[in-house]
C-alpha cells in the first residue's frame, strides 16, 4: 500500500500569533513546528505500514524553504520519503487553491492508495482542505476519523460526533482526515533522526506540477481578511464569600452564565 500524508508547518500554538498588514498570518513572527494533528496522521500511516508488509509512506507539504524542518520531523518518525512543494507564488493561497495544488502534487507520487491528513491545521482551523483534495481527485472522503483500518482494499473508519459514532467505509483510493483522538504519535528516536537526513526529499515548483502561478497566491484568493482585533485580556474571576449561602451564590452565578 502506498500512503501519502499531507503535513503542514504552522506557528507554534503556544506563541502569540499575529497578522500582517495585508491580513495574512505572519509566519516569521513565531517559531514554526509540525502541526500536532498532522503528527497523528503520520502515526496513523506508520501503523498501517507496519500492519501491511511492503507499504510505503510519503509525506507531502506545501510551504516555504523552512518547511523542510516539518518534513524532517515526519521522516524521523519513520516515513520513507517526502515531497516538498515550494514556490513563492503560493504565498497567501486560500483553501481552494491549496487543495487544487496539493491534488496535483499527489499525482506526482506513483500508485497512491491512501491519502491521510489531519482534520484541521492549528493556524487556519478551516477543516476543509482534505475534503476539497478528495473532490479534486474524484476520490471518496472520510473526515474526522478517530479509528482507521484497511482490509481487502477497503477502508473502515469510525467518526465520533455529538450524536454518536458513525462507521464509514470506502474502497481505495480514498482521502482520510483524522482527529486528535486517533492516537498518540511516537517520539523520533536518535536512530530515526539520523536516518531522516538520508531519506529522499523531492522539491517541486508550480511548473513541476502543472499549475499556473496566476491561479494561486493572495491576489487570487477567494477569501480575504477585512479586519482583525487582538483577543481581549483575561478578566478577573468572581470571588464568592461563603457566609452560609455560598451554594446559592454559586448556583446563581452558573445560571447567569447559562451553564445550568
Amino acid at each position: 500500500m502506498n500512503i501519502v500524508v499531507l503535513v503542514k508547518q504552522v506557528p507554534d500554538t503556544y506563541s502569540e500569533r499575529k497578522l500582517r498588514d495585508d491580513g495574512v498570518l505572519d509566519r516569521d513572527a513565531t517559531d514554526a513546528v509540525l502541526d500536532e494533528i498532522n503528527e497523528r496522521a503520520v502515526e496513523a500511516a506508520l501503523q498501517l505500514k507496519e500492519a501491511n508488509d511492503g507499504s510505503e509512506v510519503t509525506v507531502l507539504t506545501m510551504g516555504p524553504d523552512r518547511a523542510t524542518d516539518a518534513i524532517r520531523k515526519a521522516l524521523s518518525m519513520g516515513a520513507d520519503k517526502a515531497v516538498h512543494l515550494s514556490d513563492e507564488a503560493l504565498a497567501g493561497s486560500d483553501a481552494v487553491s491549496t487543495a487544487k495544488v496539493l491534488a496535483k502534487a499527489i499525482g506526482t507520487v506513483d500508485g497512491v492508495d491512501l491519502v491521510l491528513a489531519g482534520n484541521e491545521a492549528s493556524d487556519g482551523r478551516g477543516a476543509a482542505v482534505p475534503a476539497m483534495v478528495a473532490d479534486v481527485l474524484g476520490w471518496p472522503a472520510m473526515t474526522h476519523v478517530r479509528e482507521l483500518t484497511v482490509e481487502g482494499g477497503a477502508v473502515t473508519g469510525r467518526r465520533e460526533t455529538d450524536d454518536g459514532v458513525t462507521v464509514l467505509t470506502a474502497e481505495l483510493p480514498v482521502v482520510v482526515s483524522v482527529s486528535e483522538k486517533i492516537n498518540e504519535p511516537r517520539y523520533p528516536s536518535f536512530k530515526g533522526i539520523m536516518a531522516a537526513k538520508k531519506k529522499p526529499v523531492a522539491t517541486l515548483t508550480l511548473a513541476d506540477v502543472g499549475v499556473d502561478a496566476g491561479e494561486v497566491g493572495l491576489a487570487h484568493a477567494l477569501t480575504t481578511v477585512t479586519s482583525a482585533s487582538p483577543k481581549p485580556p483575561k478578566s478577573a474571576g468572581e470571588k464568592v464569600s461563603d457566609e452560609g449561602d455560598g451554594g446559592d451564590k454559586i448556583a446563581s452565578f452558573l445560571v447567569g452564565q447559562k451553564l445550568i
